[in-house]
């Protein structure tokens, strides 16, 4: 199973947020099995289609990371732990602002 984590983070401070992230990955990367994370800095705009399409007031997401799970009661008791200890507070204590995720979301997915 795969978490995806969507973020819509301040885009005005998405460059410190970039930096701070380098750090950030580092550790997760030690206590959860990241595949990747991925940042858009606003360099080229989003293309959105489909019938339905919706016009979020705050934008598309501006960081995604996915994390893979073996099912989700694993990960509900992993995530209890993960943003914990030192070597995270060490990193948090750098983050440009911990406040200032807009909006997060996790969607779970199998793979095809």
């Amino acid at each position: 199973m795969y978490e995806i984590r969507d973020y819509h983070y301040r885009p005005d401070i998405i460059d410190r947020y970039k930096k701070w992230a380098e750090d950030a990955v580092i550790v997760l990367r030690d206590k959860l099995d990241v595949v990747g994370f991925w940042i858009d800095e606003g360099q080229i705009e989003p293309e959105i289609s489909g019938t339905d399409t919706i016009d979020s007031p705050i934008g598309s997401a501006n960081v995604t990371w996915i994390i893979r799970w073996d099912d989700k009661a694993t990960r509900d008791a992993t995530m209890g732990t993960a943003f914990t200890g030192e070597a995270w507070e060490a990193v948090m204590a750098k983050h440009p602002d911990p406040d200032g995720y807009r909006q997060v979301s996790s969607r779970f997915m199998e793979e095809m």
